[in-house]
């Protein structure tokens, strides 16, 4: 791997991205390096991985950490691996990210903001700002935020529209540490292409099939070849029982064909290349059930 060279006053470091579910740290991320590499659903619970994006500018290398929406209703394995995720980002970053969705700060918003240590430097993102039509209403509902931490800056933002992210890099750059570049250059996430096929797939279900389908639904990538540009890719997608399988699989195979080719579209743009997507749903109980079975399907 060749790094860039850097100049003695580079920057690099890592940003955790946390929040409540919802509140749009994935398509924050993806805004932020300019790439796709975390899924986005209207869906609660989306993102179940540590996920890395990276980019690099002339003086500073960030390294986002989008995380799990912290989990507060219920106590099950999944949460837990979930919740664990989460803490332990929080404790190895150099600049935290707190999302908040303007005009919003609930119970769930406080636990998460409980968990913040006092020595990182934390940026408070207000979210969604562009749905504040008074932007008057804005500066109480900051403050009011603002006020139950010591935050580093408090910065409005809308990640769809790209609204003030220049503003907010600004701030991270101040905070990171000197340092040397971790990742080359071109790098944009550490994730390998197999993840993010499967990720992607995971995506399409949840927006296809929306609320009707529980949160432990998952993707396997059982074969992922390269012949020069072409990747030939056959998934899984695992649901609990015979029910949500029609759910996926829809009427005369109408909405898998309809997760396979966004799918595969996305993944042709992200790969920069063709692909031959193969997509098969399967029944598998009790696959998370147990830690041991959490830790198999790749959640850390």
């Amino acid at each position: 791997m060749t790094l860039p060279a850097a100049p003695t006053d580079f920057r690099c470091g890592y940003i955790a991205i946390v929040g409540r579910p919802n509140v749009g740290k994935s398509t924050l991320m993806n805004a932020l390096i300019g790439a796709k590499v975390s899924i986005t659903s209207r869906k609660a619970q989306t993102t179940r991985h540590r996920i890395t994006g990276i980019q690099t500018k002339e003086n500073a290398q960030f390294v986002y950490v989008d995380t799990p929406g912290f989990q507060t209703r219920h106590a099950n394995a999944l949460n837990k691996t979930l919740n664990r995720t989460v803490t332990n980002t929080l404790t190895a970053a150099d600049v935290i990210l707190f999302v908040v969705e303007a005009g919003t700060f609930g119970p769930a918003d406080k636990q998460v903001l409980g968990l913040l240590p006092k020595n990182v430097p934390c940026i408070l993102i207000i979210n969604k700002s562009d749905r504040i039509k008074e932007k008057a209403e804005m500066f109480p509902f900051a403050q009011q935020v603002a006020a139950a931490h010591d935050f580093a800056a408090v910065i409005p933002v809308s990640a769809k529209q790209r609204y003030q992210l220049d503003v907010l890099e600004g701030e991270i750059q101040k905070h990171l540490p000197i340092n040397a570049p971790m990742f080359d250059e071109d790098d944009i996430t550490d994730r390998s292409e197999k993840f993010l096929a499967a990720e992607i797939v995971r995506e399409k279900v949840f927006r296809f099939v929306g609320d009707e389908l529980p949160y432990t639904s998952t993707v396997v990538i059982e074969k992922f070849e390269e012949e020069g540009r072409l990747r030939r890719i056959f998934a899984a997608i695992l649901v609990d029982r015979d029910s949500h399988k029609a759910m996926v699989i829809g009427q005369k195979g109408a909405k898998l064909k309809d997760i396979s080719t966004q799918a595969r579209l996305d993944m042709e743009k992200l790969f920069g290349g063709p692909v031959y997507l193969e997509i098969w749903v399967k029944v598998k109980s009790g696959w998370a059930d147990n830690e041991a079975g959490l830790r198999a399907y790749g959640y850390e």
